[in-house]
């Protein structure tokens, strides 16, 4: 079992607009594997994206935001992600100054948006816990909920939502979706690339 993670504690810089990127690898099923955490509490003040192991939702992909113990943001997928022999790219883009509430989050999985079977979208301009103080890559900001697997390509976007073609296109031979190994991209204040290349520095930023 995983029991590691990246960590950082920024500056608060644009906490209505922001992308994460990656592309991942499950190594274990039917348990909560975080992708990544941001706030200061687990219980009142946080961001996570996490696959589920809850009875009736395993596999799916969870995302729950908590501001002074409110929900204020979160979605089940309809969708399961079971396949453990390949990588999924996952991109969450958030912009909650746009009017219409379902351009204010948006998850993209393999280059297709995913639909919901439990939606609480962000009120306007609501400030998120991602791009203020701790961010975690592989748990939950209490170190808890690891991410078991493998992980490449982080990127993280400071005051732009991307859409998934930013990041991967679809292979002209093959068909299958592949990542854009230099996305062109603004990634502001906070923003960073991580490739995990190297093992002894896993924390290298591309960006």
């Amino acid at each position: 079992m995983a029991s590691t993670r990246l960590e950082k504690t920024f500056t608060a810089s644009n906490r209505k607009t922001f992308t994460i990127s990656t592309w991942i690898k499950r190594s274990a099923l039917t348990v909560n594997n975080t992708i990544y955490g941001a706030g200061t509490n687990d219980s009142t003040d946080r961001d996570y994206l996490v696959f589920l192991a809850d009875s009736g939702e395993e596999d799916k992909l969870y995302f729950n935001a908590k501001v002074s113990n409110s929900t204020v943001a979160q979605f089940y997928t309809n969708r399961r992600f079971r396949d453990v022999g390949a990588f999924y790219h996952i991109v969450l883009a958030f912009d909650t100054t746009q009017a219409t509430d379902t351009n204010r989050m948006k998850l993209y999985v393999n280059g297709e948006q995913q639909t919901y079977q439990s939606v609480t979208y962000p009120s306007q301009n609501q400030d998120m816990n991602t791009n203020n103080t701790v961010h975690k890559i592989g748990s939950t900001v209490g170190n808890g909920q690891y991410f078991d697997g493998s992980m490449t390509h982080f990127n993280f976007i400071d005051g732009t939502a991307y859409d998934a073609s930013t990041f991967g296109e679809t292979d002209s031979t093959s068909g299958i979706w592949k990542p854009k190994t230099a996305p062109s991209v603004t990634y502001g204040t906070n923003g960073f690339f991580l490739k995990f290349e190297n093992s002894g520095a896993m924390g290298t930023d591309s960006s």
